[in-house]
């Protein structure tokens, strides 16, 4: 596929619970879910973060400072197995509905690499299958207990029909330098899988949209305790009314213009329709990597190669 500067589609930001510990459930909902974005004349549709897997909101663990405790081992052992390989039926299941349905679709996962969890944005591009990944960079807080640090290797953009598409992950989006990565990349549509449900949230998006003249398409998950097991440690209590996220997805425009959402219903698809015009009309007055840059003074350097533990040579 090839890019385009013209024209327009409408695009889709899924807001729904995935089935935490159980994968397989999760991806047969996002197949599903995929399956209803194209029905509503979606071609591209993007998911919250870790939503093959679950978010493992207000567990801690069993880590005070200085100690692990046995049950917190035992934790980490059963999020580990709600984890997904990237040749597993899970992504073969949620391939199959892009593929029938043509969509490009995002999608959060709890990866599994080795003993190493990592959260990760999946690109499945239609028949293609899946085409791409991004692991966050840097887990925020109590992440980094649990999820392993992406490197420089997983932050692609893909030059499509539909624009420009990457992913940056909940509050890596609060690096700056990130972000001048993507735009240098010339991202135009940027993709945020969250578990930010705050009220700060959307206005950070705007920020982004005017900040790299992109559209920005936010999901985060609305899910309650209920749709975790019965024995889950959460310090927000056992009441199964509980709300753990709220939503709030957002869809926004290269002017930072809301065009869907922030949207606190549980189970909904928010469209837009998507001009890639007005991003390089945005471009006129403010392109960061372009005539609006300064590298005489300010200068990035990013370093893409994989980091490795172990380096074979001969």
């Amino acid at each position: 596929m090839t890019q385009s500067v013209s024209g327009t589609y409408k695009a889709a930001v899924v807001q729904s619970a995935s089935v935490p510990f159980d994968p397989m459930a999760s991806a047969e909902k996002a197949a599903r879910l995929v399956r209803e974005a194209a029905a509503g004349g979606a071609r591209l549709a993007v998911f919250p973060e870790v939503f093959l897997g679950g978010y493992p909101k207000g567990a801690s663990f069993g880590t005070p400072v200085g100690m692990r405790k046995p049950e917190g081992r035992d934790a980490f052992r059963r999020y580990h197995e709600g984890a997904i390989d990237l040749d597993g039926p899970e992504v073969a299941l949620v391939a199959e509905a892009c593929a029938e349905t043509g969509l490009f679709v995002v999608i959060g996962c709890l990866e599994r690499d080795g003993g190493t969890l990592y959260c990760t944005a999946l690109f499945f591009d239609g028949a293609d299958g899946l085409v791409g990944k991004h692991r966050k960079l840097m887990p925020t807080g109590a992440e980094r207990l649990i999820w392993g640090f992406g490197d420089g290797s997983t932050m692609p953009v893909f030059d499509t029909s539909l624009g420009r598409i990457g992913a940056v992950i909940c509050w890596e989006n609060y690096m700056p330098a990130l972000r001048l990565a993507m735009y240098d990349k010339r991202v135009s549509i940027y993709c945020t899988p969250t578990a930010d449900d705050r009220d700060t949230w959307a206005p950070s998006m705007q920020h982004i949209a005017l900040e790299g003249r992109c559209y920005v398409l936010s999901s985060c998950q609305h899910i309650t305790r209920a749709a975790f097991p019965d024995d889950y440690e959460c310090a927000l209590g056992d009441d199964p009314d509980t709300i753990m996220m709220r939503g709030g997805s957002v869809i926004v425009s290269p002017h930072g213009q809301i065009l869907a959402g922030p949207d606190f219903t549980p189970e909904t698809i928010l469209y837009a329709d998507i001009d890639l015009g007005e991003v390089v009309r945005g471009k006129y007055d403010f392109d960061v990597v372009g005539h609006y840059a300064r590298p005489d003074v300010f200068r990035l350097t990013v370093d893409e190669t994989a980091q490795s533990a172990v380096v074979r040579k001969g």
